[in-house]
């Protein structure tokens, strides 16, 4: 057990959303678009996409269907289960919340492994400047 509430969103709940609000925005696709291909309001669809709300497997299986992609696809690049720190969570959730995360997983998605490692790259040495000012 993770200690963590049971309606709590984990890092999977974050990462499954950022994926799907890539995968839309990719095929051009609007919330409202999808909310009806999967029979629910654009707003349910929001909240997958915010990590807000779980998606289930039954829905997963249809998004997938819906996205042209397979239900794997949600989970590339994803951490083995062994439950990441409860400060990981909190930073993901705060990251997926904040106004610019979800719109940088999306560019960081295309923009390839050299790009994404030089950006997390330059990351890291922001946060340790940061952390030095401290």
């Amino acid at each position: 057990m993770s200690g963590r509430p049971n309606h709590a969103p984990s890092v999977i709940d974050f990462q499954v959303g950022a994926r799907l609000r890539g995968r839309r925005k990719q095929l051009g696709m609007t919330q409202s678009h999808l909310a009806e291909a999967l029979g629910v309001t654009f707003q349910q669809v929001q909240k997958y996409e915010r990590g807000a709300n779980r998606v289930s497997a039954s829905t997963l299986y249809e998004l997938a269907g819906a996205l042209g992609v397979d239900i794997g696809y949600f989970f590339e690049d994803a951490k083995p289960l062994e439950r990441a720190a409860d400060v990981e969570d909190d930073s993901m959730r705060a990251f997926v919340l904040s106004r610019e995360g979800p719109e940088l997983a999306q560019h960081f998605e295309v923009i390839g492994p050299k790009a994404r490692k030089a950006l997390l790259e330059l990351a890291r040495s922001m946060a340790e400047a940061v952390a030095q000012r401290s």
